[in-house]
């Protein structure tokens, strides 16, 4: 058994840093530095997960193409149990990402295979057989999302399973009607303020939150970027958590999801939702101060010295 099983989007990222301008048509800028790495919300709350000291697996999709045998290679090498990745003749999900100076990140993204994953491609016997069920990505995957998301949350909750589900920025414009069918199944939602923003109507965090709590989640947790966090609980609690806004920014794709290997972290370890914020921004406070969606994830033990040294002024990364 698994702590965490990742369901969702598999992405090579290329990344470009730092870049403040384009280049007009035909001609050429300069950045300090080009890398290749693993992205997509699954393998990048996976592989924090594995830093961070948590067993996990992902099920998804990736091409039978050099970029999916980079992000398999990688996976492994993290540790991660990539027995549910399938492997398609479709070309491999990837996405050119442009970090600028301030360390803000665009996209642009190619689907590939993460196009047409489906339920199909879903071995639920992994998915009963993690202690969470995480579903990255929702939103990005047209072949899965809305009701047959829905339909292996619901599967996974009957099998005693805690289900957590985080979403993309959704160019198509589907929002609550890809959403609304998993929020009853879920134990955990966990979106970015711009992407609540847009799927409840809302311009309120509480009221956003309040949206999806009647409709069936039993917690909501919503990035709130600068400002840290806000949680809130079918019971009551509501809390409101600040971001480490000492730590300069390198880059931050790759952030979201680190929270959430953070948040899901403290679930497992049963702390309260307190601790489990305040730990979720610390990984997050990791990941950002080193380029790459997941170079700079600590262990558990790491990140909760640097959350008591942070609290004396001493800053350590």
């Amino acid at each position: 058994m698994v702590d965490v099983c990742c369901l969702g989007i598999l992405v090579a990222d290329v990344t470009a840093a730092s870049v403040d301008t384009l280049p007009h048509k035909g001609k050429l800028n300069f950045a300090d530095k080009i890398m290749l790495g693993v992205g997509g919300c699954a393998a990048n709350t996976a592989i924090d997960l594995e830093k961070i000291g948590i067993r996990t697996s992902v099920i998804g999709k990736v091409g039978l193409d050099d970029f999916g045998n980079y992000i398999l290679d990688n996976l492994s090498k993290e540790g991660v149990d990539i027995k549910g990745i399938e492997v398609s003749n479709d070309a491999t999900s990837a996405a050119i990402v442009v970090v600028n100076s301030k360390g803000e990140r665009s996209f642009i993204h190619c689907p590939g295979s993460n196009g047409t994953f489906n339920i199909n491609d879903v071995n639920l016997s992994i998915v009963k057989d993690a202690k969470i069920l995480f579903i990255a990505g929702a939103l990005l995957m047209p072949s899965l999302d809305g009701i047959p998301t829905a339909e292996i949350l619901k599967e996974a909750k009957e099998a005693g399973v805690y289900t957590a589900l985080d979403t993309a920025w959704d160019a198509k414009g589907r929002w609550m009607e890809d959403i609304e069918p998993c929020l009853r199944y879920l134990d955990l939602f966990i979106p970015s303020i711009e992407e609540a923003k847009e799927i409840s109507g809302k311009d309120d965090i509480e009221q956003m939150a309040d949206v999806f709590l009647q409709r069936g989640v039993s917690l909501c947790v919503i990035k709130n970027g600068k400002n840290g966090c806000y949680i809130k609980s079918k019971s009551g609690d509501e809390l409101s958590i600040p971001c480490y806004d000492r730590i300069k920014a390198k880059d931050t794709n790759g952030a979201g999801d680190s929270f959430v290997a953070g948040f899901l972290t403290g679930i497992l370890n049963s702390w309260d939702l307190e601790q489990c914020g305040r730990f979720a921004n610390a990984v997050g406070a990791y990941c950002v101060s080193a380029y790459g969606a997941s170079n700079g994830i600590q262990s558990k033990n790491n990140i909760l010295y640097f959350m008591d040294e942070y609290k004396k002024g001493n800053d350590i990364i």
